[in-house]
Formats: C-alpha cells, sequence, structure tokens
C-alpha cells in the first residue's frame, strides 16, 4: 500500500510527525556529509528530511512516485518538486551525486528496477543514502503512521538488495526507538526512549538509515522493456476543425 502525499503530509503535521522527523532528520544530515557543490535528489516522501540541503547542494530536486502525488517544495520560492514513474526518471545518466530516498523503496512493486534505475543516474563515486522501515520493529507493525506501509526490510536484506546492484554500504544508522503512539507522556520522553533502545540493541529501532557508494560497474544490467502496440483512435483532426469553421460561419 502506498500511502498518499495528503496522508504524508497530515501525518508530518502531527505532533508524532514532528517528533519522527526531527529524530530522523539528525541522522540524514550526518550521513549526507558535505553537500557543497553537490546534486542532491530525494525520492518519495523526502522533503521533510530535506531543507538543510537548499542552501549547501549545487542543484535540489524533489521526485514524487505518481501513484503517492505531489506537493509543491520548498513553500517559498519555486518548486523543486517534480512528479514521475521512479522506475524510469526524466534524468540522463549520472546526473545526481546523493540520492535521499524515504518512503520510497518500500512502496516500489519492482524494488530491484528501482535499484537499476538509482544506478543509471548516480555519478561516479556517488551516493544513495537509504531510510526503510525495520522489518521487526514496532513501527513496521503498526499501519497508522508512514513507516507501517510497504515492504519493510531486515538490515541484511537490505544490505544484499544494495551490494547485488553495485552500491557498497559505508554507514549505517539506527532511529525511531521511541514508540509510534501519539500519547504526551510518550512525546515528552522521546530523548529518554531513545537513549534506551540504543542500550537494548538496534532491533528496537523504527528505521534504518544506510549510506551507500556506487561502484563503477553494474552487477546486473538493467531489463531490455518488451515493445508494445498500443492502438490508436481513427481521429479525423481535419472534419473537427470543419466543424468549428462552420460554426463561425453561421455564427
Amino acid at each position: 500500500m502506498t500511502s498518499d502525499v495528503t496522508r504524508l503530509i497530515a501525518y508530518y503535521r502531527s505532533p508524532l510527525g514532528r517528533i519522527s522527523r526531527a529524530l530522523v532528520r539528525e541522522h540524514v544530515m550526518t550521513l549526507a556529509g558535505d553537500l557543497r557543490g553537490k546534486r542532491v535528489m530525494g525520492l518519495g516522501f523526502a522533503t521533510p528530511y530535506m531543507r538543510f540541503a537548499l542552501e549547501r547542494a549545487e542543484r535540489v530536486l524533489a521526485f514524487m512516485p505518481a501513484r503517492q502525488g505531489a506537493s509543491a517544495w520548498p513553500r517559498e520560492g519555486p518548486s523543486h518538486t517534480v512528479l514521475c514513474d521512479p522506475l524510469e526518471m526524466p534524468l540522463t545518466d549520472s546526473a545526481i551525486d546523493l540520492t535521499i530516498a524515504v518512503h520510497a523503496l518500500e512502496h516500489v512493486a519492482d524494488a530491484e528496477e528501482l535499484m537499476r534505475e538509482l544506478w543509471r543516474i548516480t555519478a561516479p563515486n556517488g551516493h544513495l543514502l537509504l531510510v526503510v522501515p525495520r522489518r521487526r520493529g514496532i513501527w513496521a507493525q503498526r499501519d497508522d503512521n508512514p513507516f507501517g506501509q510497504g515492504n519493510p526490510y531486515s538490515a541484511g536484506q537490505l544490505e544484499k538488495l544494495l551490494r547485488d546492484h553495485s552500491f557498497v554500504p559505508e554507514a549505517w544508522r539506527d532511529a525511531l526507538f521511541v514508540p509510534p503512539v501519539q500519547m504526551s507522556l510518550v512525546l515528552r520522553s522521546t530523548r529518554l526512549f531513545e537513549r534506551l533502545g540504543r542500550l537494548l540493541g538496534p532491533a528496537m529501532s523504527g528505521v534504518i538509515c544506510v549510506r551507500a557508494r556506487k561502484e563503477a560497474f553494474p552487477a546486473i544490467p538493467r531489463r531490455k522493456r518488451a515493445e508494445r502496440f498500443v492502438r490508436l483512435p481513427g481521429l479525423s483532426t481535419a472534419t473537427a476543425r470543419q466543424a468549428e469553421a462552420g460554426q463561425s460561419g453561421s455564427a
């Protein structure tokens, strides 16, 4: 199930949404590193985590899947949002230095094809930063938050997917140890839950964050898409123009 953009916006405006954004964004900023002079793309619904890139990066784009829908971002200035098919992004090869994918990988029907497309658009020695729900985490077990939608991953599954498609994991982070409930007592004790969760181990986290570097050669070539025959209706534009001309003459 894919979350639509209106529900995602509503979630990130809620108290729990603001807290989860702040907690995950800390790790995204750390993993992203120095963005000066880089071309950065957000994929999925990554805009809540990308404002820090606007002033530092050379160029920032926010690609949102057509099934999800798009919203203009940022609120001030020209929009950086692009509505697209994530499996066929309108970018040239090696166009992006860093992709930040949030609410993206777990929602695509073909994760392997998405990884091939990400390898294509990533520049040599460029990076991919993924934020995905942990398979056994409590956030993935509840469907009242965006991290409870789609297909969650374990760390082993995520590493295999990256390496199988010529991305080398370089750094891992675990986030969202706080329970996904809108209770004031829990929301006020966020930092306490985060500290306790880290003591108990990464299995208690809600999401996995990983930065991976692109290798020079693709491990798996892109699939060749079969040509399709599309029947077009036999409409005569000349007849339509004649009708318009007749109407204007009678007037």
